[in-house]
């Protein structure tokens, strides 16, 4: 999986989402994701086709929102996500929680079926905690490719990270920066001034050295590329502990049904 993508939550201006994702490709980030609640599928399925970049070389994700996932709309919705999309697979397809019509039992094997079918590449989970990916492991046979939770130096998820490097999931962070609030961290700032570059990249940086993919929204050409420029950022031992001693837990994101974390 790519160490950067694009991520597209609330880009949801259709021009705008399009312009962003095509400006990424082009810039060179290869991996995009979305997901049915966001609302922009169309527009980031334009963006795709828009730049110059081959379908092939791009990672493209998206969600099954939690009232679509009983088997029989698992794949309607999917099907529905790939006509906006304007592609005939998904490189990977996330649970987007543990939550709603979700049932381990019922519900994987539907994402089994669709892989199976080669409408999506790779089988994902979304906000789950480790007894979700114990059930969801057993439910598949195998373990799921990769779990996507908030996380960031405010939200460091030993606990999911340690998971992951166990049984070979991949670990994506959406909200890498806090939701901004990364950017008024004063370690994260002194870090930032330290090596001449913005906090953002400094967040984005730490991530990859923990061995997160990290999605971060941008919709302007700067952040964008702020963004992309993390990728030349090498964090030191001492960033890193710095970082590692914050001892926050500031989680942005937590909705009435969501697990209990």
């Amino acid at each position: 999986m790519p160490a950067l993508g694009l991520g597209t939550w609330e880009n949801d201006d259709p021009e705008q989402c399009t312009e962003s994702v095509k400006t990424a490709l082009e810039m060179g980030y290869r991996h995009v994701d979305t997901a049915q609640i966001y609302g922009n599928e169309a527009a980031v399925g334009k963006g795709l086709s828009a730049a110059d970049v081959d379908r092939d070389d791009v990672f493209l994700a998206t969600k099954v929102w939690i009232d679509n996932l009983a088997p029989e709309d698992v794949a309607a919705s999917t099907r529905e996500s790939l006509q906006k999309l304007d592609t005939e697979y998904v490189d990977l397809l996330y649970v987007h929680w543990p939550a709603g019509a979700y049932g381990p039992e019922e519900t994987l094997p539907a994402f089994a079926e669709l892989r199976d079918d080669g409408l999506i590449d790779r089988i994902g989970v979304s906000n789950f905690e480790p007894e979700h990916l114990d059930a969801a492991t057993d439910a598949l046979g195998e373990a799921p490719f990769a779990n996507q939770v908030e996380c960031h130096p405010l939200l460091r998820q030993e606990e999911l990270r340690e998971y992951a490097d166990a049984n070979g999931v991949e670990l994506v962070g959406y909200s890498p920066l806090a939701r901004g609030k990364i950017l008024d961290e004063p370690t994260v700032g002194e870090i930032a001034e330290k090596h001449g570059v913005s906090a953002a990249q400094v967040s984005l940086a730490w991530l990859r050295e923990k061995g997160v993919t990290a999605i971060p929204k941008a919709t302007g050409e700067d952040h964008i590329a702020d963004n992309w420029a993390s990728l030349g950022l090498e964090l030191d031992d001492e960033d890193i502990q710095q970082i590692d001693g914050l001892g926050r837990t500031d989680r942005q994101l937590n909705p009435d049904f969501g697990p209990n974390w």
